[in-house]
């Protein structure tokens, strides 16, 4: 049996590449029992995301070309723009590619979480289309599990690596409990539309989108249960905000120190989180003179994202030492389950030769011919029986040259310990 991850991502392939040879979440159950129909595959999974491709898959065989072949067929992409992008990683290297991507660790931000939940919904969905069977269910298992130690035994994903997740991490540093606390957002772009998401993920209830375009505005809002206003309508929003996070086009400050010294007064000083994320800045730098205000710039969070960065390049690294345990530890199960197999075969065989020579042995006595005669027969069949074709195999290697093949079936019978003679030439 052969483990194979095979793929395309951020790093070897460009979007205009990945996005040829993604899989559809509509299409997927079609897609995994065709694949699964290809010569010697008799397990696998689709991991399908905006950043990677990947097939994972249990065979007779490594079927490589053939996935190769038939994902040039089902997406219309060559196979030498294929060749170009793809890697692909057999066994133990398999099994740790795996445990490093649901880990974070293969991801374009480093440590980011999302991946492991794309993983295990990927591994649910091939157990609905029926392409899940026990190799691939153990080492899903394995992979989860090391996965979620990953997690809680380094700070992978405890460090914020976005400018955006920087922002609400540190209004979570000033304010204890953000579900208390209202915020005031300042434009309506993609950075304006990620810090929504995060306020919402760490507990705040109640934000304003402020915009000069009010329609844009209210498009965001909308997501998020929000409410939308006018830029003209900041010094009526701002007495109300705790955390006023900026980031607009504007080339010139839309925030004054005037508008938020009187709005500090109406608020009888409780204290303000400013980020201006916006070049040039949204926020006079003079803000930050005002007691009860911090202010922040986008060059402060860099400065944090750099920290983090670091932390969570340590913490990687402490992360693939559980990685290397983990997939030995898989790898050490499959050999005992083969180990297992194996001993079952061989039980098997020695029962099938012991039957017949009881079979026979028990027709003679009902045939009234002498018992020890029998019996001494019955033993020397036996041995005869198990041992013809070890020393058949033993005989042909040794001829051969093949000495460990002797060296094993010494330790195997225990043989090193006995004392026998040699036959005379």
């Amino acid at each position: 049996m052969t483990l194979l991850a095979l793929g395309i991502n951020h790093k070897t392939a460009p979007v205009a590449v990945r996005e040829k040879v993604s899989f559809a979440p509509e299409s997927m159950q079609v897609s995994l029992q065709g694949a699964n129909g290809l010569g010697g595959i008799h397990e696998v999974v689709i991991l399908s995301t905006c950043n990677r491709t990947e097939i994972y898959c249990a065979a007779e065989h490594n079927p490589q070309e053939e996935l190769l072949r038939w994902l040039s067929q089902n997406h219309s992409v060559s196979m030498d723009e294929l060749r170009r992008c793809q890697y692909s990683h057999t066994d133990e290297d398999a099994v740790k590619h795996m445990m490093r991507v649901a880990s974070g660790l293969d991801s374009l931000v480093l440590g980011e979480p999302q991946i492991f939940g794309q993983m295990k919904s990927s591994f649910a969905v091939a157990q609905e289309a029926g392409t899940i069977g026990p190799e691939l269910g153990r080492l899903f298992r394995q992979t989860f599990s090391v996965a979620k130690q990953v997690r809680t035994d380094t700070a992978i994903g405890q460090n914020p690596v976005s400018v955006a997740f920087a922002a609400v991490s540190l209004a979570q540093r000033i304010f204890a409990n953000l579900s208390k606390n209202r915020a005031l957002l300042i434009g309506a772009g993609e950075t304006i539309d990620l810090v929504a998401r995060h306020l919402v993920e760490a507990g705040v209830k109640e934000i304003v989108v402020a915009n000069r375009t009010l329609a844009r505005a209210q498009a965001l809002a909308e997501q998020f249960g929000a409410r939308a206003v006018l830029l003209s309508d900041i010094p009526d929003e701002l007495p109300q905000a705790d955390i006023i996070i900026s980031s607009t086009a504007s080339p010139l400050p839309i925030l004054g120190k005037g508008a938020v010294e009187r709005a500090l007064k109406k608020r009888k000083h409780a204290p303000m989180f400013m980020v201006d994320i916006a070049v040039p800045r949204d926020i006079e730098q003079e803000v930050g003179d005002l007691s009860d205000v911090y202010l922040y710039t986008v060059d402060d969070l860099k400065d944090i994202i750099e920290d983090n960065v670091r932390a969570r390049q340590d913490a990687a690294r402490d992360a693939e030492e559980i990685i290397l345990a983990g997939a030995a530890d898989f790898m050490r199960q499959l050999r005992s389950l083969d180990a297992v197999t194996t001993l079952r075969a061989f039980r098997h065989h020695a029962e099938i030769l012991r039957d017949a020579e009881l079979e026979k042995a028990l027709k003679r006595l009902n045939a009234g011919d002498d018992a020890e005669q029998i019996l001494r027969q019955l033993a020397s069949q036996l041995t005869n029986k198990f041992l013809h074709t070890p020393s058949v195999v033993m005989r042909k290697a040794s001829a051969d040259g093949r000495h460990e093949v002797m060296s094993w079936a010494q330790e195997l019978f225990a043989l090193t310990d006995l004392d026998v003679e040699t036959p005379d030439a």
